[in-house]
């Protein structure tokens, strides 16, 4: 509420509002307004989105239920453990966790939907009637010559979004292993034989990593213009 950003926002709207002419209180309200818009956009997001891997198609599924079974069974190990800093450190990694299982739960529906996207472009149909333009030598005139661009953007899009969810699953078959790898990491901790700060370090990278994983997912399907509709999830 008090960053340095908001602050300046806040005075830009005033100063724009007392240049344009307008009353102290009203230039104030301008001013106010633009500093309001900055705390709310600086909110975080809800976070609590229902995970629900059932609702998933293949591996999509089994990489979702895959997170959530890892995160419980490092609850587990938290729950053994004694009260004192090391549990409550322990916790505050959990709660940490909890910001990657909703990443690998969105990663992993929209994995789901680019999949279901796919499905929808008959390749198939596209593909025959574009060798048959080219057979016939169709595509020599000026209307198969669009039927051809139109034919050949249609399969480009669909080989875009197959190299998505194949480059996408593979990343996030890679980060789920690393949920595994973290729970035999804090057993070690929680026994005195591990090093808790670099399991911290590594919650850390794995969440952004997984931040990172649906970031790009998202921005390659825009920049190709491509559109995968949520498919019922």
């Amino acid at each position: 509420m008090m960053s340095p950003l908001g602050i300046v926002l806040a005075g830009a709207g005033m100063a724009a509002g007392v240049v344009a002419g307008a009353p102290i209180a009203l230039a104030a309200g301008i001013g106010a307004l633009a500093w309001g818009g900055r705390v709310a956009a600086a909110i975080p997001r809800d976070s609590t989105e229902r995970v629900q891997p059932e609702r998933l198609s293949e591996p999509w599924r089994g990489y979702a239920q895959g997170a959530q079974n890892a995160k419980q069974r490092f609850d587990q190990v938290v729950a053994d453990v004694s009260p004192g800093p090391l549990r409550d450190r322990l916790l505050r990694l959990s709660a940490r966790l909890d910001d990657g299982i909703g990443e690998s739960w969105r990663i992993a529906r929209r994995g789901h939907d680019i999949v279901a996207a796919i499905g929808k472009i008959d390749t198939q149909s596209a593909a025959a009637e574009l060798h048959e333009l080219r057979r016939s030598g169709a595509v020599d005139t000026p209307a198969g010559a669009q039927t051809a661009k139109a034919l050949e953007a249609q399969l480009a899009s669909a080989e875009r979004l197959v190299a998505l969810a194949d480059r996408s699953r593979d990343r996030l078959r890679l980060l789920d292993a690393r949920f595994d790898e973290l729970i035999a990491r804090t057993v070690e901790v929680s026994v005195g034989t591990g090093d808790s700060a670099g399991l911290g370090e590594d919650v850390d990278e794995l969440v952004n990593e997984l931040e990172s994983l649906r970031v790009a997912m998202e921005e390659t399907a825009q920049a190709g213009g491509e559109s995968t509709p949520a498919a019922g999830v």
